[in-house]
């Protein structure tokens, strides 16, 4: 099929992938309702079309902690990312190098810290949960910082999972899900060929390090629902910046107060996100909430944003509304699942030239020219 975007990378996504695997993918919590507005409000932001302005010459560079990337985009942490591609967080990881943004490599990736490390060329990123088992999150704590990892991006909006309806329906969880996964598995030779028989091990490589055993996609659901701390408070991540002395970024924030809350903390970041309309069902698209939590913390640490980003110009249009780099999530695992690295790589070019036709059209010549002044309305 002919691939121009990022939606015809999903469409090729679903073709190739067993089901299970598409829709953990590309479903969210309860009725979706979440998942939907983050894609519906932020095509709604309109911009300001400036004529005449002379954007021949662009910069897309972004700088964060004292680094320099080529665009304001890092691949966002997604599970179970080596389950859409062989060696899924590696191949990610060698497109996110190539493009010289970041790579967020997640807690439940089926490859390791280490693996992931040794195959890219640039430090990568490391997010983690807040889970019960303190003892596993100093160890892969320990483990990021031995391997170089740049930055650590905390998630805190996932203390206990949320109503996730299609997994029942798909076999990612529910009745006979082995079986079903084993007879989807077999309906998509592509995949089964690939990541079925040469991407193993299908492992949480980065909880296996810890255990000392494999812990497969059977453990994977059990696992997270009892290790998910439903009892954590801001003084219980005290231990983690004490341990953690590179920057620290705190991941799903929707709400001024808890982004003034993540300053006082002494985080360098945020990221604005309701992970991605996963968790709970209802609340405010990211393009909502971003405005208000700019105007709260914008110039005292640094704003990130993700949710229903699936354009260069949607990119933009968070940029607009206050963020200073934009996460992408289910857009680059598209990609992978489609394409390998070589999908991401082209996903990255898309996005760049509709960002450069973004800024030429709205007469903005950097990316540090972006702002509210470019929204209409």
């Amino acid at each position: 099929m002919i691939i121009s975007s990022a939606t015809d990378f999903r469409e090729a996504a679903r073709r190739k992938l067993p089901p299970f695997l598409f829709h953990y993918l590309d479903g969210g919590a309860g009725s979706e309702q979440t998942l939907k507005a983050n894609v519906d409000s932020l095509q709604e932001v309109a911009l300001r079309q400036r004529v005449l302005k002379g954007s021949s010459e662009l910069d897309l560079a972004a700088e964060w902690f004292g680094v320099k990337y080529d665009l304001p985009l890092a691949l966002a942490p997604v599970g179970l990312t080596g389950m859409y591609a062989r060696r899924g967080e590696v191949q990610a990881a060698r497109a996110a190098c190539t493009r010289n943004i970041p790579f967020i490599q997640s807690t439940v990736s089926v490859c390791s810290l280490a693996e992931v490390a040794g195959q890219a060329d640039k430090p990568i990123w490391f997010q983690l949960y807040v889970l019960k088992d303190r003892g596993f999150m100093r160890d892969v704590l320990q483990r990021a910082k031995a391997l170089g990892a740049a930055a650590l991006v905390f998630t805190v909006d996932m203390p206990v999972p949320g109503a996730r309806y299609r997994d029942a329906h798909s076999g990612m969880s529910g009745a006979n899900a082995a079986l079903r996964r084993m007879v989807q598995a077999m309906l998509h030779p592509r995949w089964a060929m690939d990541v079925g028989l040469r991407g193993r091990p299908h492992d949480l490589g980065n909880i296996s390090a810890y255990r000392g055993h494999a812990t497969g996609l059977e453990d994977y659901i059990g696992w997270l629902g009892a290790n998910f701390d439903p009892d954590i408070g801001w003084q219980d991540l005290q231990w983690i910046r004490d341990e953690w002395d590179g920057p620290m970024i705190i991941k799903g924030i929707l709400e001024a107060d808890d982004a003034r809350a993540a300053l006082a903390f002494g985080a360098d970041g945020i990221v604005v996100s309701n992970h991605g309309g996963r968790q709970l069902d209802g609340a405010l698209s990211t393009a909502c909430a971003l405005r208000a939590i700019a105007d709260a913390v914008k110039g005292q640490m640094t704003i990130f944003a993700d949710g229903g980003v699936r354009t260069g110009t949607d990119v933009f249009r968070m940029l607009a509304l206050g963020a200073d780099g934009v996460l992408l999530g289910r857009a680059f695992v598209y990609a992978l699942a489609a394409q390998g690295q070589a999908g991401v790589e082209r996903l990255l070019a898309i996005m760049e030239k509709e960002i450069r036709t973004t800024m030429v059209l709205t007469g903005a010549k950097s990316v540090r020219d972006i702002g509210p002044h470019l929204l209409a309305g």
